[in-house]
């Protein structure tokens, strides 16, 4: 499926044209059902486009308008199908995308002068709206394909085509990755003194203390300063099972007991019942891990190092009886990319770096066959550990081959067929949907009949 449509790029650059909405008119140039598309959004979506690799030399403003037109048609039915994305749902990725350009320019105060922004609450305001319909055109996309696939007739057909037009694509230089994962926890001490801690809290709540004030003193949640720690969640939000569970497993002005997820241990006091939707306010304390800790499991893995090197055992065994990330210890050690699921990955591709920061640089440099030395690494979660990596297979850049190559072209022949199938989609919706367009691109000719012309 078209990335352009697929992924709907946040880029720090764009937000240059948003801040720049300050200090010049912005009109509309066109509306597609309830969503409207500024002057503002063209010279945005052209920067997304660059941002993801797209060349638009080519791309008059025109063809840039029919864009951003289907993804308005997109998020519009999405909502019209009941599809639902809130700031609840998306506040995750928002809430990583901020910390992310925090680290890449050193503060809050940095960000905001930079990208021409009042405050950080404006900032996040813009992301959740981009991510909100991000998320609805995402969901409207899944819905149309959903069904879609490929029979390996249609495979050799597309791939017969390419060879054709003599527009088989180059496949640049992939790597194939293991590793083995020990997690460094916390002593049992530490989380009993964690869940005194929050138990303490809990009876002073109880007691009538405030629990928003006690989420800003205590609660390492890092949206902790912007909302107090308070939620509104229902069933269907994207927070993790057990936050939920225990969130609607009390009544109103009720605190549960601590309860353990992925990020740490938690309280929570159910604020207000609305309906099917809670405001809940929760407090987040993470056990600390002291050095020792750390030391006793890096030693660990260090010595698994010396027994794969030394020939005592494979890297592949190794991974299979110490490995304690389930996912690619099922798979023999082997790292599945997330945007693919194949097991290989483009070394240098912006993907692989923005997926496994940390990775990157630790096996850029190897030869097929080496391990980086142990190194300590750290999930968005919170989750601490030590790593071991192979570099298993290189797999050099080459014109793409039907055999060597058939998942790939399997996966490129049923994105063109997805691709296709919301084209035919979105000339179908243009009939039954209000589209008004400027004057100023009244010259356009849209591959579309966005114009509804007889």
């Amino acid at each position: 499926m078209n990335r352009i449509i697929l992924f709907l790029v946040v880029s720090l650059l764009a937000f240059n044209v948003t801040a720049q909405k300050k200090i010049k008119l912005d009109g509309v140039v066109a509306v597609v059902g309830k969503n409207i598309v500024l002057h503002s959004d063209i010279d945005k979506f052209k920067l997304e486009l660059e941002q993801a690799g797209e060349s638009i030399g080519s791309q008059s403003s025109c063809d840039i308008l029919e864009k951003m037109m289907e993804q308005k048609l997109l998020a519009h039915h999405a909502v019209v199908d009941s599809l639902v994305a809130t700031e609840v749902s998306v506040n995750p990725m928002v809430e990583r995308k901020i910390e992310y350009f925090v680290q890449q320019l050193g503060s809050d105060e940095k960000v905001l002068d930079l990208y021409g922004f009042n405050n950080m609450e404006d900032l996040k305001k813009e992301l959740t709206r981009i991510e909100i319909e991000s998320s609805l055109i995402g969901q409207m996309q899944q819905q149309i394909t959903s069904t879609v696939t490929v029979t390996p007739e249609e495979v050799r057909n597309y791939f017969r085509s390419l060879e054709r037009q003599d527009a088989l694509p180059e496949f640049t230089t992939e790597v194939k990755l293991a590793q083995i994962v020990l997690n460094v926890e916390a002593s049992e001490k530490e989380i009993e003194r964690v869940k005194t801690e929050l138990y303490k809290i809990k009876d002073e709540v109880e007691e009538g203390a405030n629990m928003k004030m006690k989420a800003i003193l205590y609660s390492e949640d890092p949206s902790v300063t912007q909302n107090g720690g308070l939620y509104s969640i229902t069933r269907e939000s994207q927070f993790v099972k057990e936050f939920k569970d225990a969130a609607f497993s009390i009544d109103e002005g009720q605190v549960t007991d601590p309860f353990k997820t992925d990020f740490g241990y938690h309280i929570i006091k159910v604020e207000k019942v609305k309906g099917q939707t809670i405001d809940v306010r929760h407090i987040l304390i993470q056990p600390k891990i002291s050095e020792e800790e750390k030391t006793f499991v890096k030693q660990k893995l260090d010595s698994i190092r010396v027994e794969i090197k030394n020939g005592n055992m494979s890297f592949e065994e190794a991974a299979i009886k110490f490995s304690m990330d389930k996912a690619s210890r099922k798979n023999k050690g082997i790292i599945l990319n997330p945007f693919t699921n194949e097991s290989t990955f483009r070394l240098s591709g912006e993907q692989f770096m923005r997926t496994f920061p940390s990775l990157h640089s630790k096996v850029f440099n190897l030869k097929q066959g080496e391990m980086t030395a142990v190194f300590y690494d750290e999930t968005r979660e919170g989750e601490k550990m030590f790593k071991l990596v192979l570099l298993d297979k290189m797999i050099e850049g080459h014109t793409a081959d039907f055999a060597k190559d058939y998942v790939k072209i399997q996966n490129l022949a049923l994105a063109k067929k997805r691709q296709e199938s919301i084209e035919k989609w979105v000339a179908e919706k243009v009939s039954d949907t209000y589209i008004k367009i400027s004057d100023e691109f009244k010259d356009c000719e849209f591959k579309t009949n966005f114009r509804k012309k007889i």
